[in-house]
C-alpha cells in the first residue's frame, strides 16, 4: 500500500507542477519540474525499499523490445533528425508555401495548415513540429492581425492525431507496440484507417468550432523565406528517408529500430562534420541539434518506468487487468487510457496499460486502441502529453492566454469525437 500511495502522490504532484509552476529557475537557466517530480517519487520509491532493486536494474538492461534505453534511443534519434531539417529551416519555408498558396483567404490558409502539420508529422515527429510551427503562427498572426487560436488548434490537433500513423510518430507508440511485438509495416497496415477516420473527423471539428473566425481574409504576403544550405537539407532529408524505410523492413532483416535510427544520427553527423571541415565552418547544425534534443524525456521515462515495475511487484497492474477482463478490448481500454492519460500523462499511462495487457493476457484490440487513447488523449488537457505542456508554454511566451477549461472545451468537441471515429475505424480493421 505504501508504494501505491508514493505512486499515486507523484503523479498528483506531476499534475500539480504542470498546471501551476512548471519551470524551475536556477539563475538564467529554466528547467522544467514535471522530470523532478517524477525524479524525486522513484528515488523515494528506492530508498524506502519499496522496489527491489536487483529486478529494476535487470528490467533497465534486459535485452528487450521494450528496453527503455533502448526506446529513448530510436525516439531521441528521430528527434534529433527531424530538429536538423527544422534547423535548416525546412519546416518554416514548408509553412511560408502553405501561406502563399492560401491566395487571401483564412479558409485556404487553415486547410492547407493542417495538412501541412499532418504529412509532416507523420514522417517526423509531433512534438518537433509543434515547436517548429507553434512560434511561426504566433509571429505570422500578430503582423497580420488575425486571431492565431484557429491555427495553433488546427497545428496542435494535427500533430497529435497523425502521430498515430507510423510506430516513429509517438514515443507512445513505440513502447505500446513493441511491447506487443508488431514491427513497422505491421502496425501501419492497421493503424492507417483509425488515424485516417480520426484526422477527417478532428478537421470536421475543428472546422465547425472556428468557422466564424476563418471568414476574413489575409491582409499581406508572407515574407520571403530562402533556404541558404540546400546541400546540407538534401543530406538531412536522405537520412530522414533512409531511415524511415530502413525501419519498414528492419524486422525483415534482422535489424533493431533503436540501432537503424542510432546509425542514421551517427551518419548525418559524420556528413554535416565533414561539409564543416571541407567549407572550414563552426557545424552550427549539430550544436542545435544537441542543445534542443529533449534530455527531460530521459528522467520522466526512466522514473515512470521504475514506478510501474514496482507496480507490477505489489500486483496492482494484474489487479485492473483483471478487473479489465476479455472482450469488448478496443471499447474498454480506448476511452480509459485516453481518461487515464489526462490523469498521469500519456507516457507513464503507456508503459502502465503495457503491463496491465500482458497481464490480462490482451490482444491486438486492446493495444491498438490504448495507442489511439495515448495519441488523442494529448489534446483533451494539457496534462494529456508532454506535447500539451510545451505548446501551452510556448503560447505563453507569446502572451496567449489558453487556459485549463479552454484546452478542455477544445477537447471535449474535438479529441472525444476523433477518439470513438477511430475507434470505430481499429473496430473495421480488427474484424
Amino acid at each position: 500500500m505504501t508504494a501505491v500511495l508514493i505512486c499515486a502522490a507523484t503523479c498528483i504532484l506531476m499534475i500539480a507542477s504542470v498546471l501551476f509552476f512548471p519551470k524551475l529557475k536556477l539563475g538564467k537557466i529554466k528547467i522544467s519540474t514535471y522530470w523532478l517530480v517524477t525524479l524525486l517519487g522513484a528515488g523515494i520509491l528506492l530508498l524506502a525499499g519499496q522496489a527491489d532493486v536487483a529486478a529494476v536494474g535487470k528490467a533497465l538492461v534486459a535485452d528487450t523490445a521494450i528496453n527503455p534505453l533502448k526506446i529513448l534511443v530510436l525516439f531521441l534519434s528521430m528527434t534529433v533528425l527531424s530538429v536538423f531539417l527544422d534547423e535548416l529551416g525546412l519546416f518554416r519555408f514548408l509553412a511560408n508555401v502553405a501561406i502563399k498558396h492560401a491566395r487571401g483567404g483564412q479558409k485556404q490558409l487553415f486547410f492547407i495548415l493542417y495538412f501541412l502539420v499532418s504529412a509532416l508529422t507523420v514522417f517526423t515527429s509531433n512534438d518537433i513540429i509543434i515547436l517548429s510551427f507553434t512560434p511561426f503562427i504566433c509571429y505570422f498572426c500578430k503582423s497580420e492581425n488575425i486571431d492565431p487560436m484557429p491555427y495553433l488548434a488546427a497545428e496542435f490537433v494535427a500533430a497529435n492525431t497523425w502521430s498515430m500513423a507510423l510506430i516513429i510518430g509517438n514515443p507512445t507508440n513505440i513502447y505500446l507496440a513493441t511491447a506487443y511485438g508488431i514491427d513497422f509495416l505491421s502496425y501501419l497496415k492497421v493503424s492507417i484507417v483509425p488515424t485516417l477516420f480520426a484526422g477527417t473527423v478532428a478537421l470536421l471539428c475543428l472546422y465547425l468550432l472556428f468557422r466564424k473566425k476563418l471568414s476574413a481574409p489575409l491582409k499581406s504576403e508572407p515574407q520571403e523565406i530562402v533556404l541558404h544550405d540546400k546541400p546540407l537539407l538534401w543530406v538531412g532529408i536522405v537520412h530522414l528517408a533512409a531511415c524511415t524505410v530502413l525501419l519498414a523492413i528492419g524486422s525483415y532483416i534482422g535489424l533493431e529500430m533503436w540501432l537503424v535510427s542510432l546509425c542514421a544520427v551517427g551518419s548525418l553527423f559524420l556528413f554535416a562534420l565533414i561539409f564543416a571541415l571541407v567549407r572550414k565552418e563552426k557545424p552550427t547544425e549539430l550544436f542545435h541539434c544537441l542543445k534542443r534534443a529533449p534530455y527531460a524525456l530521459v528522467p520522466f521515462v526512466l522514473s515512470m518506468f521504475v514506478m510501474i515495475v514496482v507496480l507490477e511487484q505489489k500486483g496492482v497492474t494484474a489487479l485492473i487487468g483483471n478487473f479489465l477482463g476479455s472482450g469488448a478490448e478496443i471499447w474498454k481500454y480506448g476511452p480509459l487510457s485516453f481518461l487515464a492519460a489526462n490523469v498521469i500523462n500519456n507516457i507513464p499511462m503507456s508503459v502502465l496499460f503495457s503491463s496491465v495487457i500482458a497481464e490480462a493476457s490482451g490482444g491486438l484490440g486492446a493495444m491498438f486502441a490504448t495507442v489511439i487513447g495515448s495519441n488523442l488523449g494529448a489534446f483533451l488537457t494539457p496534462i494529456g502529453a508532454l506535447a500539451g505542456i510545451m505548446w501551452s508554454g510556448i503560447l505563453g511566451e507569446h502572451g496567449l492566454k489558453f487556459g485549463y477549461l479552454d484546452f478542455l472545451k477544445m477537447g471535449v468537441l474535438v479529441a472525444v469525437p476523433s477518439l470513438f471515429a477511430a475507434l470505430g475505424g481499429l473496430a473495421l480493421m480488427l474484424i
